[in-house]
Order: structure tokens, then sequence, then C-alpha cells
């Protein structure tokens, strides 16, 4: 019974000195200074918890260019990860991959080169024949790939774009805005961190294997930031006649990564200087903390029928949390439990969540699951505990 009014217990709160999670609903900050950015479009994203710092027309629908290759790169290291290719498969170049122009390493016809090799040209170099052979490779086809794109692009919740290539060149309808270039490259950096090999690389080389011979290529990344840029880890340049400068960068301080994205610039040096401005206004102004780390032990569940009559409930995940720096707020976590599970409790069993507030205000939560698996009560132990409750 005590075990049972103790599970019933719904909350617990406790004062914690924490903010946004990293599980809340992306969050508007208010813009506390006006930058005076040239770009028609702009935006900085926190990457951990999706929180908007800073945003200026982040809706407009424009041009992206190659920035467009944040999607394609994303589709491929899921296809990666998902076993549909490994990165040693050899890849062979088409008459329509070899055909593409704007920024290229000039594949051949008939070419073959690793996946990993072409992912690399696309992420360094922004390679539009690596993209559309990597794009073949995964989906049989561009157009097919570019169907996946749109799809995966929708499932993120980018209401404001419509792909039609896989590279970025200037096509009628291939559009986007900075606030979806900002959640596609949210969802590439937090899944496939390793991305980071090619995108902090400055230079690095290929080897084309034709009926020449072998030759080698150098690769120059087109992204200055991470030479401009203390702490920068990427991401995408574009620049097309249309589209104009476009950049999605990426920054790591202190543990807080940035996204700052800018569409539109008028200028080469403009989107990097633009950028940078953006950068700098979120590592001055908000900085991220930890709250309960992963498995920490908030409570106790009953466990009915079970070889143990009580599992502890932990927090499935830490989490990260978005401060403004100069500030000084009360923060509460109410812990939330049902009050029984029935027997056999599998591992990581959700058996409830706990919940981030500031001022009233929910800002996050996390699952809470239970710390090991329960089997069901044996005979032998039920009659154990008969026998030892009548003695």
């Amino acid at each position: 019974m005590k075990r049972k009014l103790q599970g019933a217990i719904l909350t617990i709160c406790c004062c914690l000195g924490f903010c946004l999670s990293a599980w809340a609903a992306p969050k508007q900050y208010e813009n506390i200074a006006d930058l005076g950015l040239q770009s028609k479009s702009a935006i900085l994203m926190d990457a951990a918890t999706g929180s908007i710092l800073y945003e200026q027309n982040s809706h407009a629908v424009l041009p992206p260019a190659s920035v467009t290759k944040v999607m394609t790169m994303l589709l491929i290291y899921e296809g990666e990860r998902d076993g549909k290719f490994a990165w040693s498969d050899m890849v062979q170049v088409s008459e329509h991959a070899a055909s593409m122009g704007g920024s290229q390493v000039f594949l051949e016809e008939g070419e073959t080169q690793t996946a990993a090799d072409l992912t690399k040209c696309i992420a360094i170099a922004s390679a539009n024949d690596a993209a559309v052979a990597m794009a073949e490779f995964l989906a049989g086809s561009e157009d097919a790939f570019v169907q996946k794109m749109n799809e995966r692009a929708k499932a993120l919740g980018m209401q404001d774009t419509n792909f039609v290539n896989a590279c970025g060149l200037d096509t009628d309808g291939h559009m986007t805005s900075a606030y979806d270039i900002a959640l596609m490259s949210r969802e590439l950096i937090q899944n496939f961190p390793k991305l980071k090999e090619y995108t902090t690389t400055w230079q690095d080389s290929i080897v084309h294997r034709t009926r020449r011979g072998e030759e080698t290529f150098g690769l120059t990344n087109t992204n200055k930031l991470i030479q401009w840029y203390e702490g920068a880890t990427g991401l995408k340049t574009g620049s097309t006649g249309n589209a104009l400068y476009c950049l999605s960068g990426t920054a790591q301080r202190d543990g807080m990564e940035l996204i700052a994205v800018v569409m539109a610039a008028p200028d080469f040096k403009t989107r990097f200087r633009e950028v940078m401005q953006l950068l700098d206004y979120g590592f001055a102004n908000y900085g991220i903390e930890k709250g309960r780390e992963q498995g920490y032990v908030v409570g106790e569940v009953a466990v009915e029928k079970g070889m143990e009559d009580s599992v502890e409930a932990v927090t499935a995940e830490e989490i990260s949390v978005l401060i403004p720096k100069g500030t000084e707020q009360k923060w509460e976590t109410k812990t939330e439990l049902i009050p029984t599970v029935q027997a056999p409790v599998a591992m990581d069993t959700k058996v409830g969540e706990m919940v981030y507030y500031i001022e009233n205000e929910e800002v996050g939560r996390v699952d809470l699951k239970v710390a090991k698996s329960v089997d069901k009560i044996n005979i032998e132990t039920m009659l154990w505990r008969l026998l030892s409750k009548w003695c």
C-alpha cells in the first residue's frame, strides 16, 4: 500500500537553475538588438533546443542555391545509417550527373568513386555532379530522389519548401526559407555529427580514375567560416544568379551550438560577415547548461505480479537547457509517474515524464523509463511470498 501511494504521487517539484530543454517546442525569443542585416532573410537557431534567438523575414520563400545540399546530405547519411549502402560502395557516374554545371569536381561519365568520397565532395567542395551521382545511386534517378527530399522536408515541418533538383541549380519552383534551412541543418548536425569531419576540413583531395589513368583532384572548402570564425563546424554555402549568396553556418562554443542562416545576401563577403554577426549575437546573449543526467533516479513505480515489487524510474536522456545571459530565473520540474505497471516489464518501458517549467510555462519534457526489466512472478516466488506473509 505504501508503494502504491508513493507511485500515485504525480508531482515532485524542485527549484532548479534550468531553462529550455532539447525536447521543448521551438521557442521564439524577441530580438534584443537590430543587427542591420543586408540579407533578405536570416535566422539564428539554437541547435540543441530548436529555439529561435533572432530572425529577419525568416519565412520569406527564396531560392537556396547549393544550401539545398543540406537535405541531399541528410538523405545520404540517413540511407547509410539505415543500411541502404556502405560508405565503401562504388558509385558509377552517369552522363546526367557528369553534365552538371556550376560548382563541380569534374566527374566523367562511367567514372566510379566510393560513396564516401562523393559525399566528401558534396560537403567540402559543394560538387553538383557528386550530389546528383549520389542521388541517382540512392533512388535510381534524380527525380525519384527529389521526391524523397520533399517527403523528408514535409516530415520535418518545412512548409516553405519545394525542391526540384538535388544540387540547387536555379530552377523554376526550387524554393525554401531561412527557417526551413535551419530545420534541416539542425536535423543533419544533431543526428550525424561525423559529417563535421568533412565540413571542418579546409583542403582534401580525391583521385579520378578514368581512361586516362589516375589523377589527383584537390578540394577546397567553400565555407570560409572554418578559417575565419572560432568554433565554426560547418555547414553549407550556396550562390547562383537568382539566389545571390546564401549560407547555413554552424559553430560551437562552451557546449552550445548555433545555426545561423542568411539568404539573398548581396555579395560573397556580406553572407559570411552577417552569419558571423548572428553567431556573435547568440554566443554573447545565451548559454547552455545541462539538466538531469541520463539515468537520474526520480522515484519508484509499483510492479503488479512481478518478481520485484517495484522498479526505479530514471530519466531517458540528458537535457540541454538554454539560458539567457545576465538573468536570474527560478525553474521548476514536475515529475509525472504512473502508479503501477503490470509485469512483465521490458527494459526502457516508459512510465512517466519530467516536465520543465519557468514562470508556470512549460518549456520542455523528457521521458522517464524503468531502470531494468522485471519478469512476471513465478509459482515458487509467489508461494514463498504467501508463506512469508502468513508467518
